[in-house]
């Protein structure tokens, strides 16, 4: 049983949608999808442990345990099956969620993921870990110190493990994105049944672009395909 109650907002019916946000962010980081996605669909974003109106709670602050969050939450709500949509921190806690419950997962989209640290390009990182390497200093346990710790430290997935997840998944980067291309590609590569995307832009591809995503996503889901680089179905 979870520690927390989760803030969420619902909007939409039919299958359920989960959207899961960034590191630092909150759910009114998809304000330019959440009226997109529930004409069709029963989009519920939340918000992570930590993050915008969900507590702290006492569990460890990590992108494993954000995921059995969601497994309770999806629980608790009585949620059997589930489409999946997470940004960047959000697409890892998708990747962990998926590697322990991929049952619970009917298609899932992950923007701007990484499976360790040094997948963010050493400009994106190097500035992070010496924010990380201060913040420990000052405060070692204060919240900046732990959201810098999940960008330094983790997540830490193999990538010969995303073989195991053989649900539907659309990978998603920015061409101009903080995330390595090849880390990107290395994801694609591991998962089965997976479809890469690169579109024009930076990490915030949701915010930056969101016509373009959201028409993507709305076509994966729907079983339409995409305008994808590669395909692996």
């Amino acid at each position: 049983m979870m520690d927390i109650r989760m803030n969420y907002s619902e909007k939409g019916s039919g299958r359920p949608l989960i959207l899961i946000h960034g590191n630092g962010g909150s759910l009114k980081y998809f304000k330019k999808q959440i009226d997109c996605f529930s004409n069709e669909y029963r989009v519920i974003a939340v918000d992570t442990r930590g993050h915008g109106k969900s507590p702290r709670g006492e569990a460890p602050f990590t992108i494993e345990q954000f995921a059995e969050d969601l497994k309770s939450f999806m629980d608790e709500k009585n949620i059997a099956k589930a489409n999946l949509l997470g940004f960047s921190d959000g697409g890892n806690i998708g990747l962990a969620f998926a590697l322990k419950h991929q049952e619970m997962i009917d298609r899932m989209v992950i923007c701007g993921a990484n499976i360790f640290p040094e997948g963010l390009k050493k400009s994106a990182l190097a500035p992070r870990a010496a924010a990380y390497k201060l913040h420990r200093r000052i405060s070692k346990n204060g919240k900046r110190t732990e959201l810098l710790d999940l960008i330094i430290n983790q997540p830490r997935i193999n990538p010969t493990d995303l073989k195991k997840i053989t649900v539907p998944v659309l990978v998603v980067a920015g061409t101009k994105d903080m995330i390595r291309a090849d880390h990107t590609r290395l994801i694609y590569e591991n998962l089965p049944h997976s479809k890469l995307l690169f579109i024009e832009g930076g990490h915030l591809l949701p915010n930056m672009r969101p016509r373009q995503f959201n028409d993507a996503v709305l076509r994966f889901f729907r079983d339409e395909g995409c305008r994808d680089e590669q395909d692996r179905e």
